[in-house]
């Protein structure tokens, strides 16, 4: 019937039909469209929905021929970022009663198009692709708006925050002082024996206290290399200037202060007496935190051996001195935990 699309279903009842022996006008009939629709469906071989429906001619005269390119095109070249609205705007000041509102919708297709073919040209952001048990990240974000108390004092403090970019396994802890070479591999540390696992590698912005960004190549401190040699994972860093790299862990800063702030209000209060009692608040400022995504590491079998480690006290207690933070901050701070001595698999291997 005229005015009605063919299916592939009448397309394949017309191709059975031809084949039993009807003739062109008995196998349309059958089929339920003309017979001139037949005589096309014969000459081609593809059913309706293979075909390209992509209209690509205007089905009606355009409405901003006259002032595209005197008007609008010199606006757009001078400030690509003009929105629509701002377009039609100057448009009904310069003509008035010649382009109504109803016009807006047109208009914005129009400036699409224009960005699309001959606007400036965009900067191209490839997605991420993060294969189980490759890339740990670490970053640091300030605790101070809490509003967390010891004992009727403040309580400045940063957050160290773990993050795993398959699984969003997580981990934080909080830091008495600056983003320090001992607030890292401590906050790492702990991180991967809660894991129970290592990740082939372990990503931070660039951090001076375990880069000395002296070139464009990876340049990690000393102490930083022997630290993630001892794991057995590879130190990598944001490039610079490109701080978006690391965005797996930035983005989830907001909602991880966001979990820890109404955990507080529904606590009732944000004073503790102590440190150990806050880090021992659940879900706590300082415990880890865990998604119901993080069993997927944990099930994801990894290509990389098991590697066998011990936690490094002798190499954190060898240079803890020397830290920025120094011997104050282990009496003030004793957040490092006695860890069990074991095999530390990769992360992603069968536990």
């Amino acid at each position: 019937m005229s005015g009605k699309r063919v299916t592939d279903r009448q397309v394949r009842r017309y191709m059975d039909s031809r084949k039993d022996g009807h003739i062109q006008v008995a196998a349309a009939a059958r089929a339920g469209f003309s017979e001139r629709t037949g005589r096309r469906i014969d000459s081609s071989s593809m059913l309706p929905s293979q075909r390209d429906r992509t209209r690509r001619y205007r089905t009606r005269q355009d409405p901003f021929a006259e002032v595209w390119r005197a008007d609008l095109v010199p606006m757009l070249t001078a400030m690509p970022s003009l929105r629509a609205t701002t377009l039609l705007e100057e448009l009904q000041r310069r003509h008035p009663a010649c382009y109504p509102d109803r016009m807006l919708r047109s208009l914005q297709r129009r400036v699409a198009h224009w960005r699309a073919t001959e606007g400036p040209e965009r900067e191209l952001i490839f997605r991420q692709e993060h294969p189980p048990g490759l890339q740990a990240l670490s970053d640091f974000t300030a605790g101070g708006g809490l509003g967390v108390t010891l004992g009727g004092e403040p309580f400045p403090h940063l957050l160290y925050h773990f993050w795993l970019a398959f699984s969003g396994w997580q981990y934080v802890k909080a830091i008495c002082g600056g983003e320090s070479f001992t607030a890292l591999t401590e906050g790492v540390q702990e991180a991967l024996w809660q894991l129970g696992g290592v990740p082939r590698t372990h990503r931070t912005d660039r951090l001076s206290a375990a880069y000395r960004n002296l070139s464009n190549q990876e340049d990690e401190a000393a102490r930083y290399a022997e630290f993630c040699r001892h794991y057995g994972m590879e130190p990598t860093r944001n490039n610079a200037g490109v701080s978006h790299e690391n965005g797996s862990v930035e983005a989830s800063h907001g909602h991880l202060k966001t979990g820890l702030d109404e955990a507080l209000v529904l606590r009732g209060a944000r004073d503790f007496p102590d440190l150990a009692a806050c880090q021992a608040f659940p879900p706590g400022v300082h415990r880890p935190q865990e998604r119901p995504a993080a069993p997927r590491s944990r099930r994801r079998a990894c290509r990389a051996p098991a590697f066998a480690a011990a936690p490094h006290h002798g190499f954190l207690e060898r240079h803890r001195h020397g830290d920025a933070l120094g011997h104050d901050l282990a009496a003030q701070c004793p957040l490092h935990r006695a860890l069990t001595p074991g095999r530390l698999p990769r992360e992603g291997a069968h536990l």
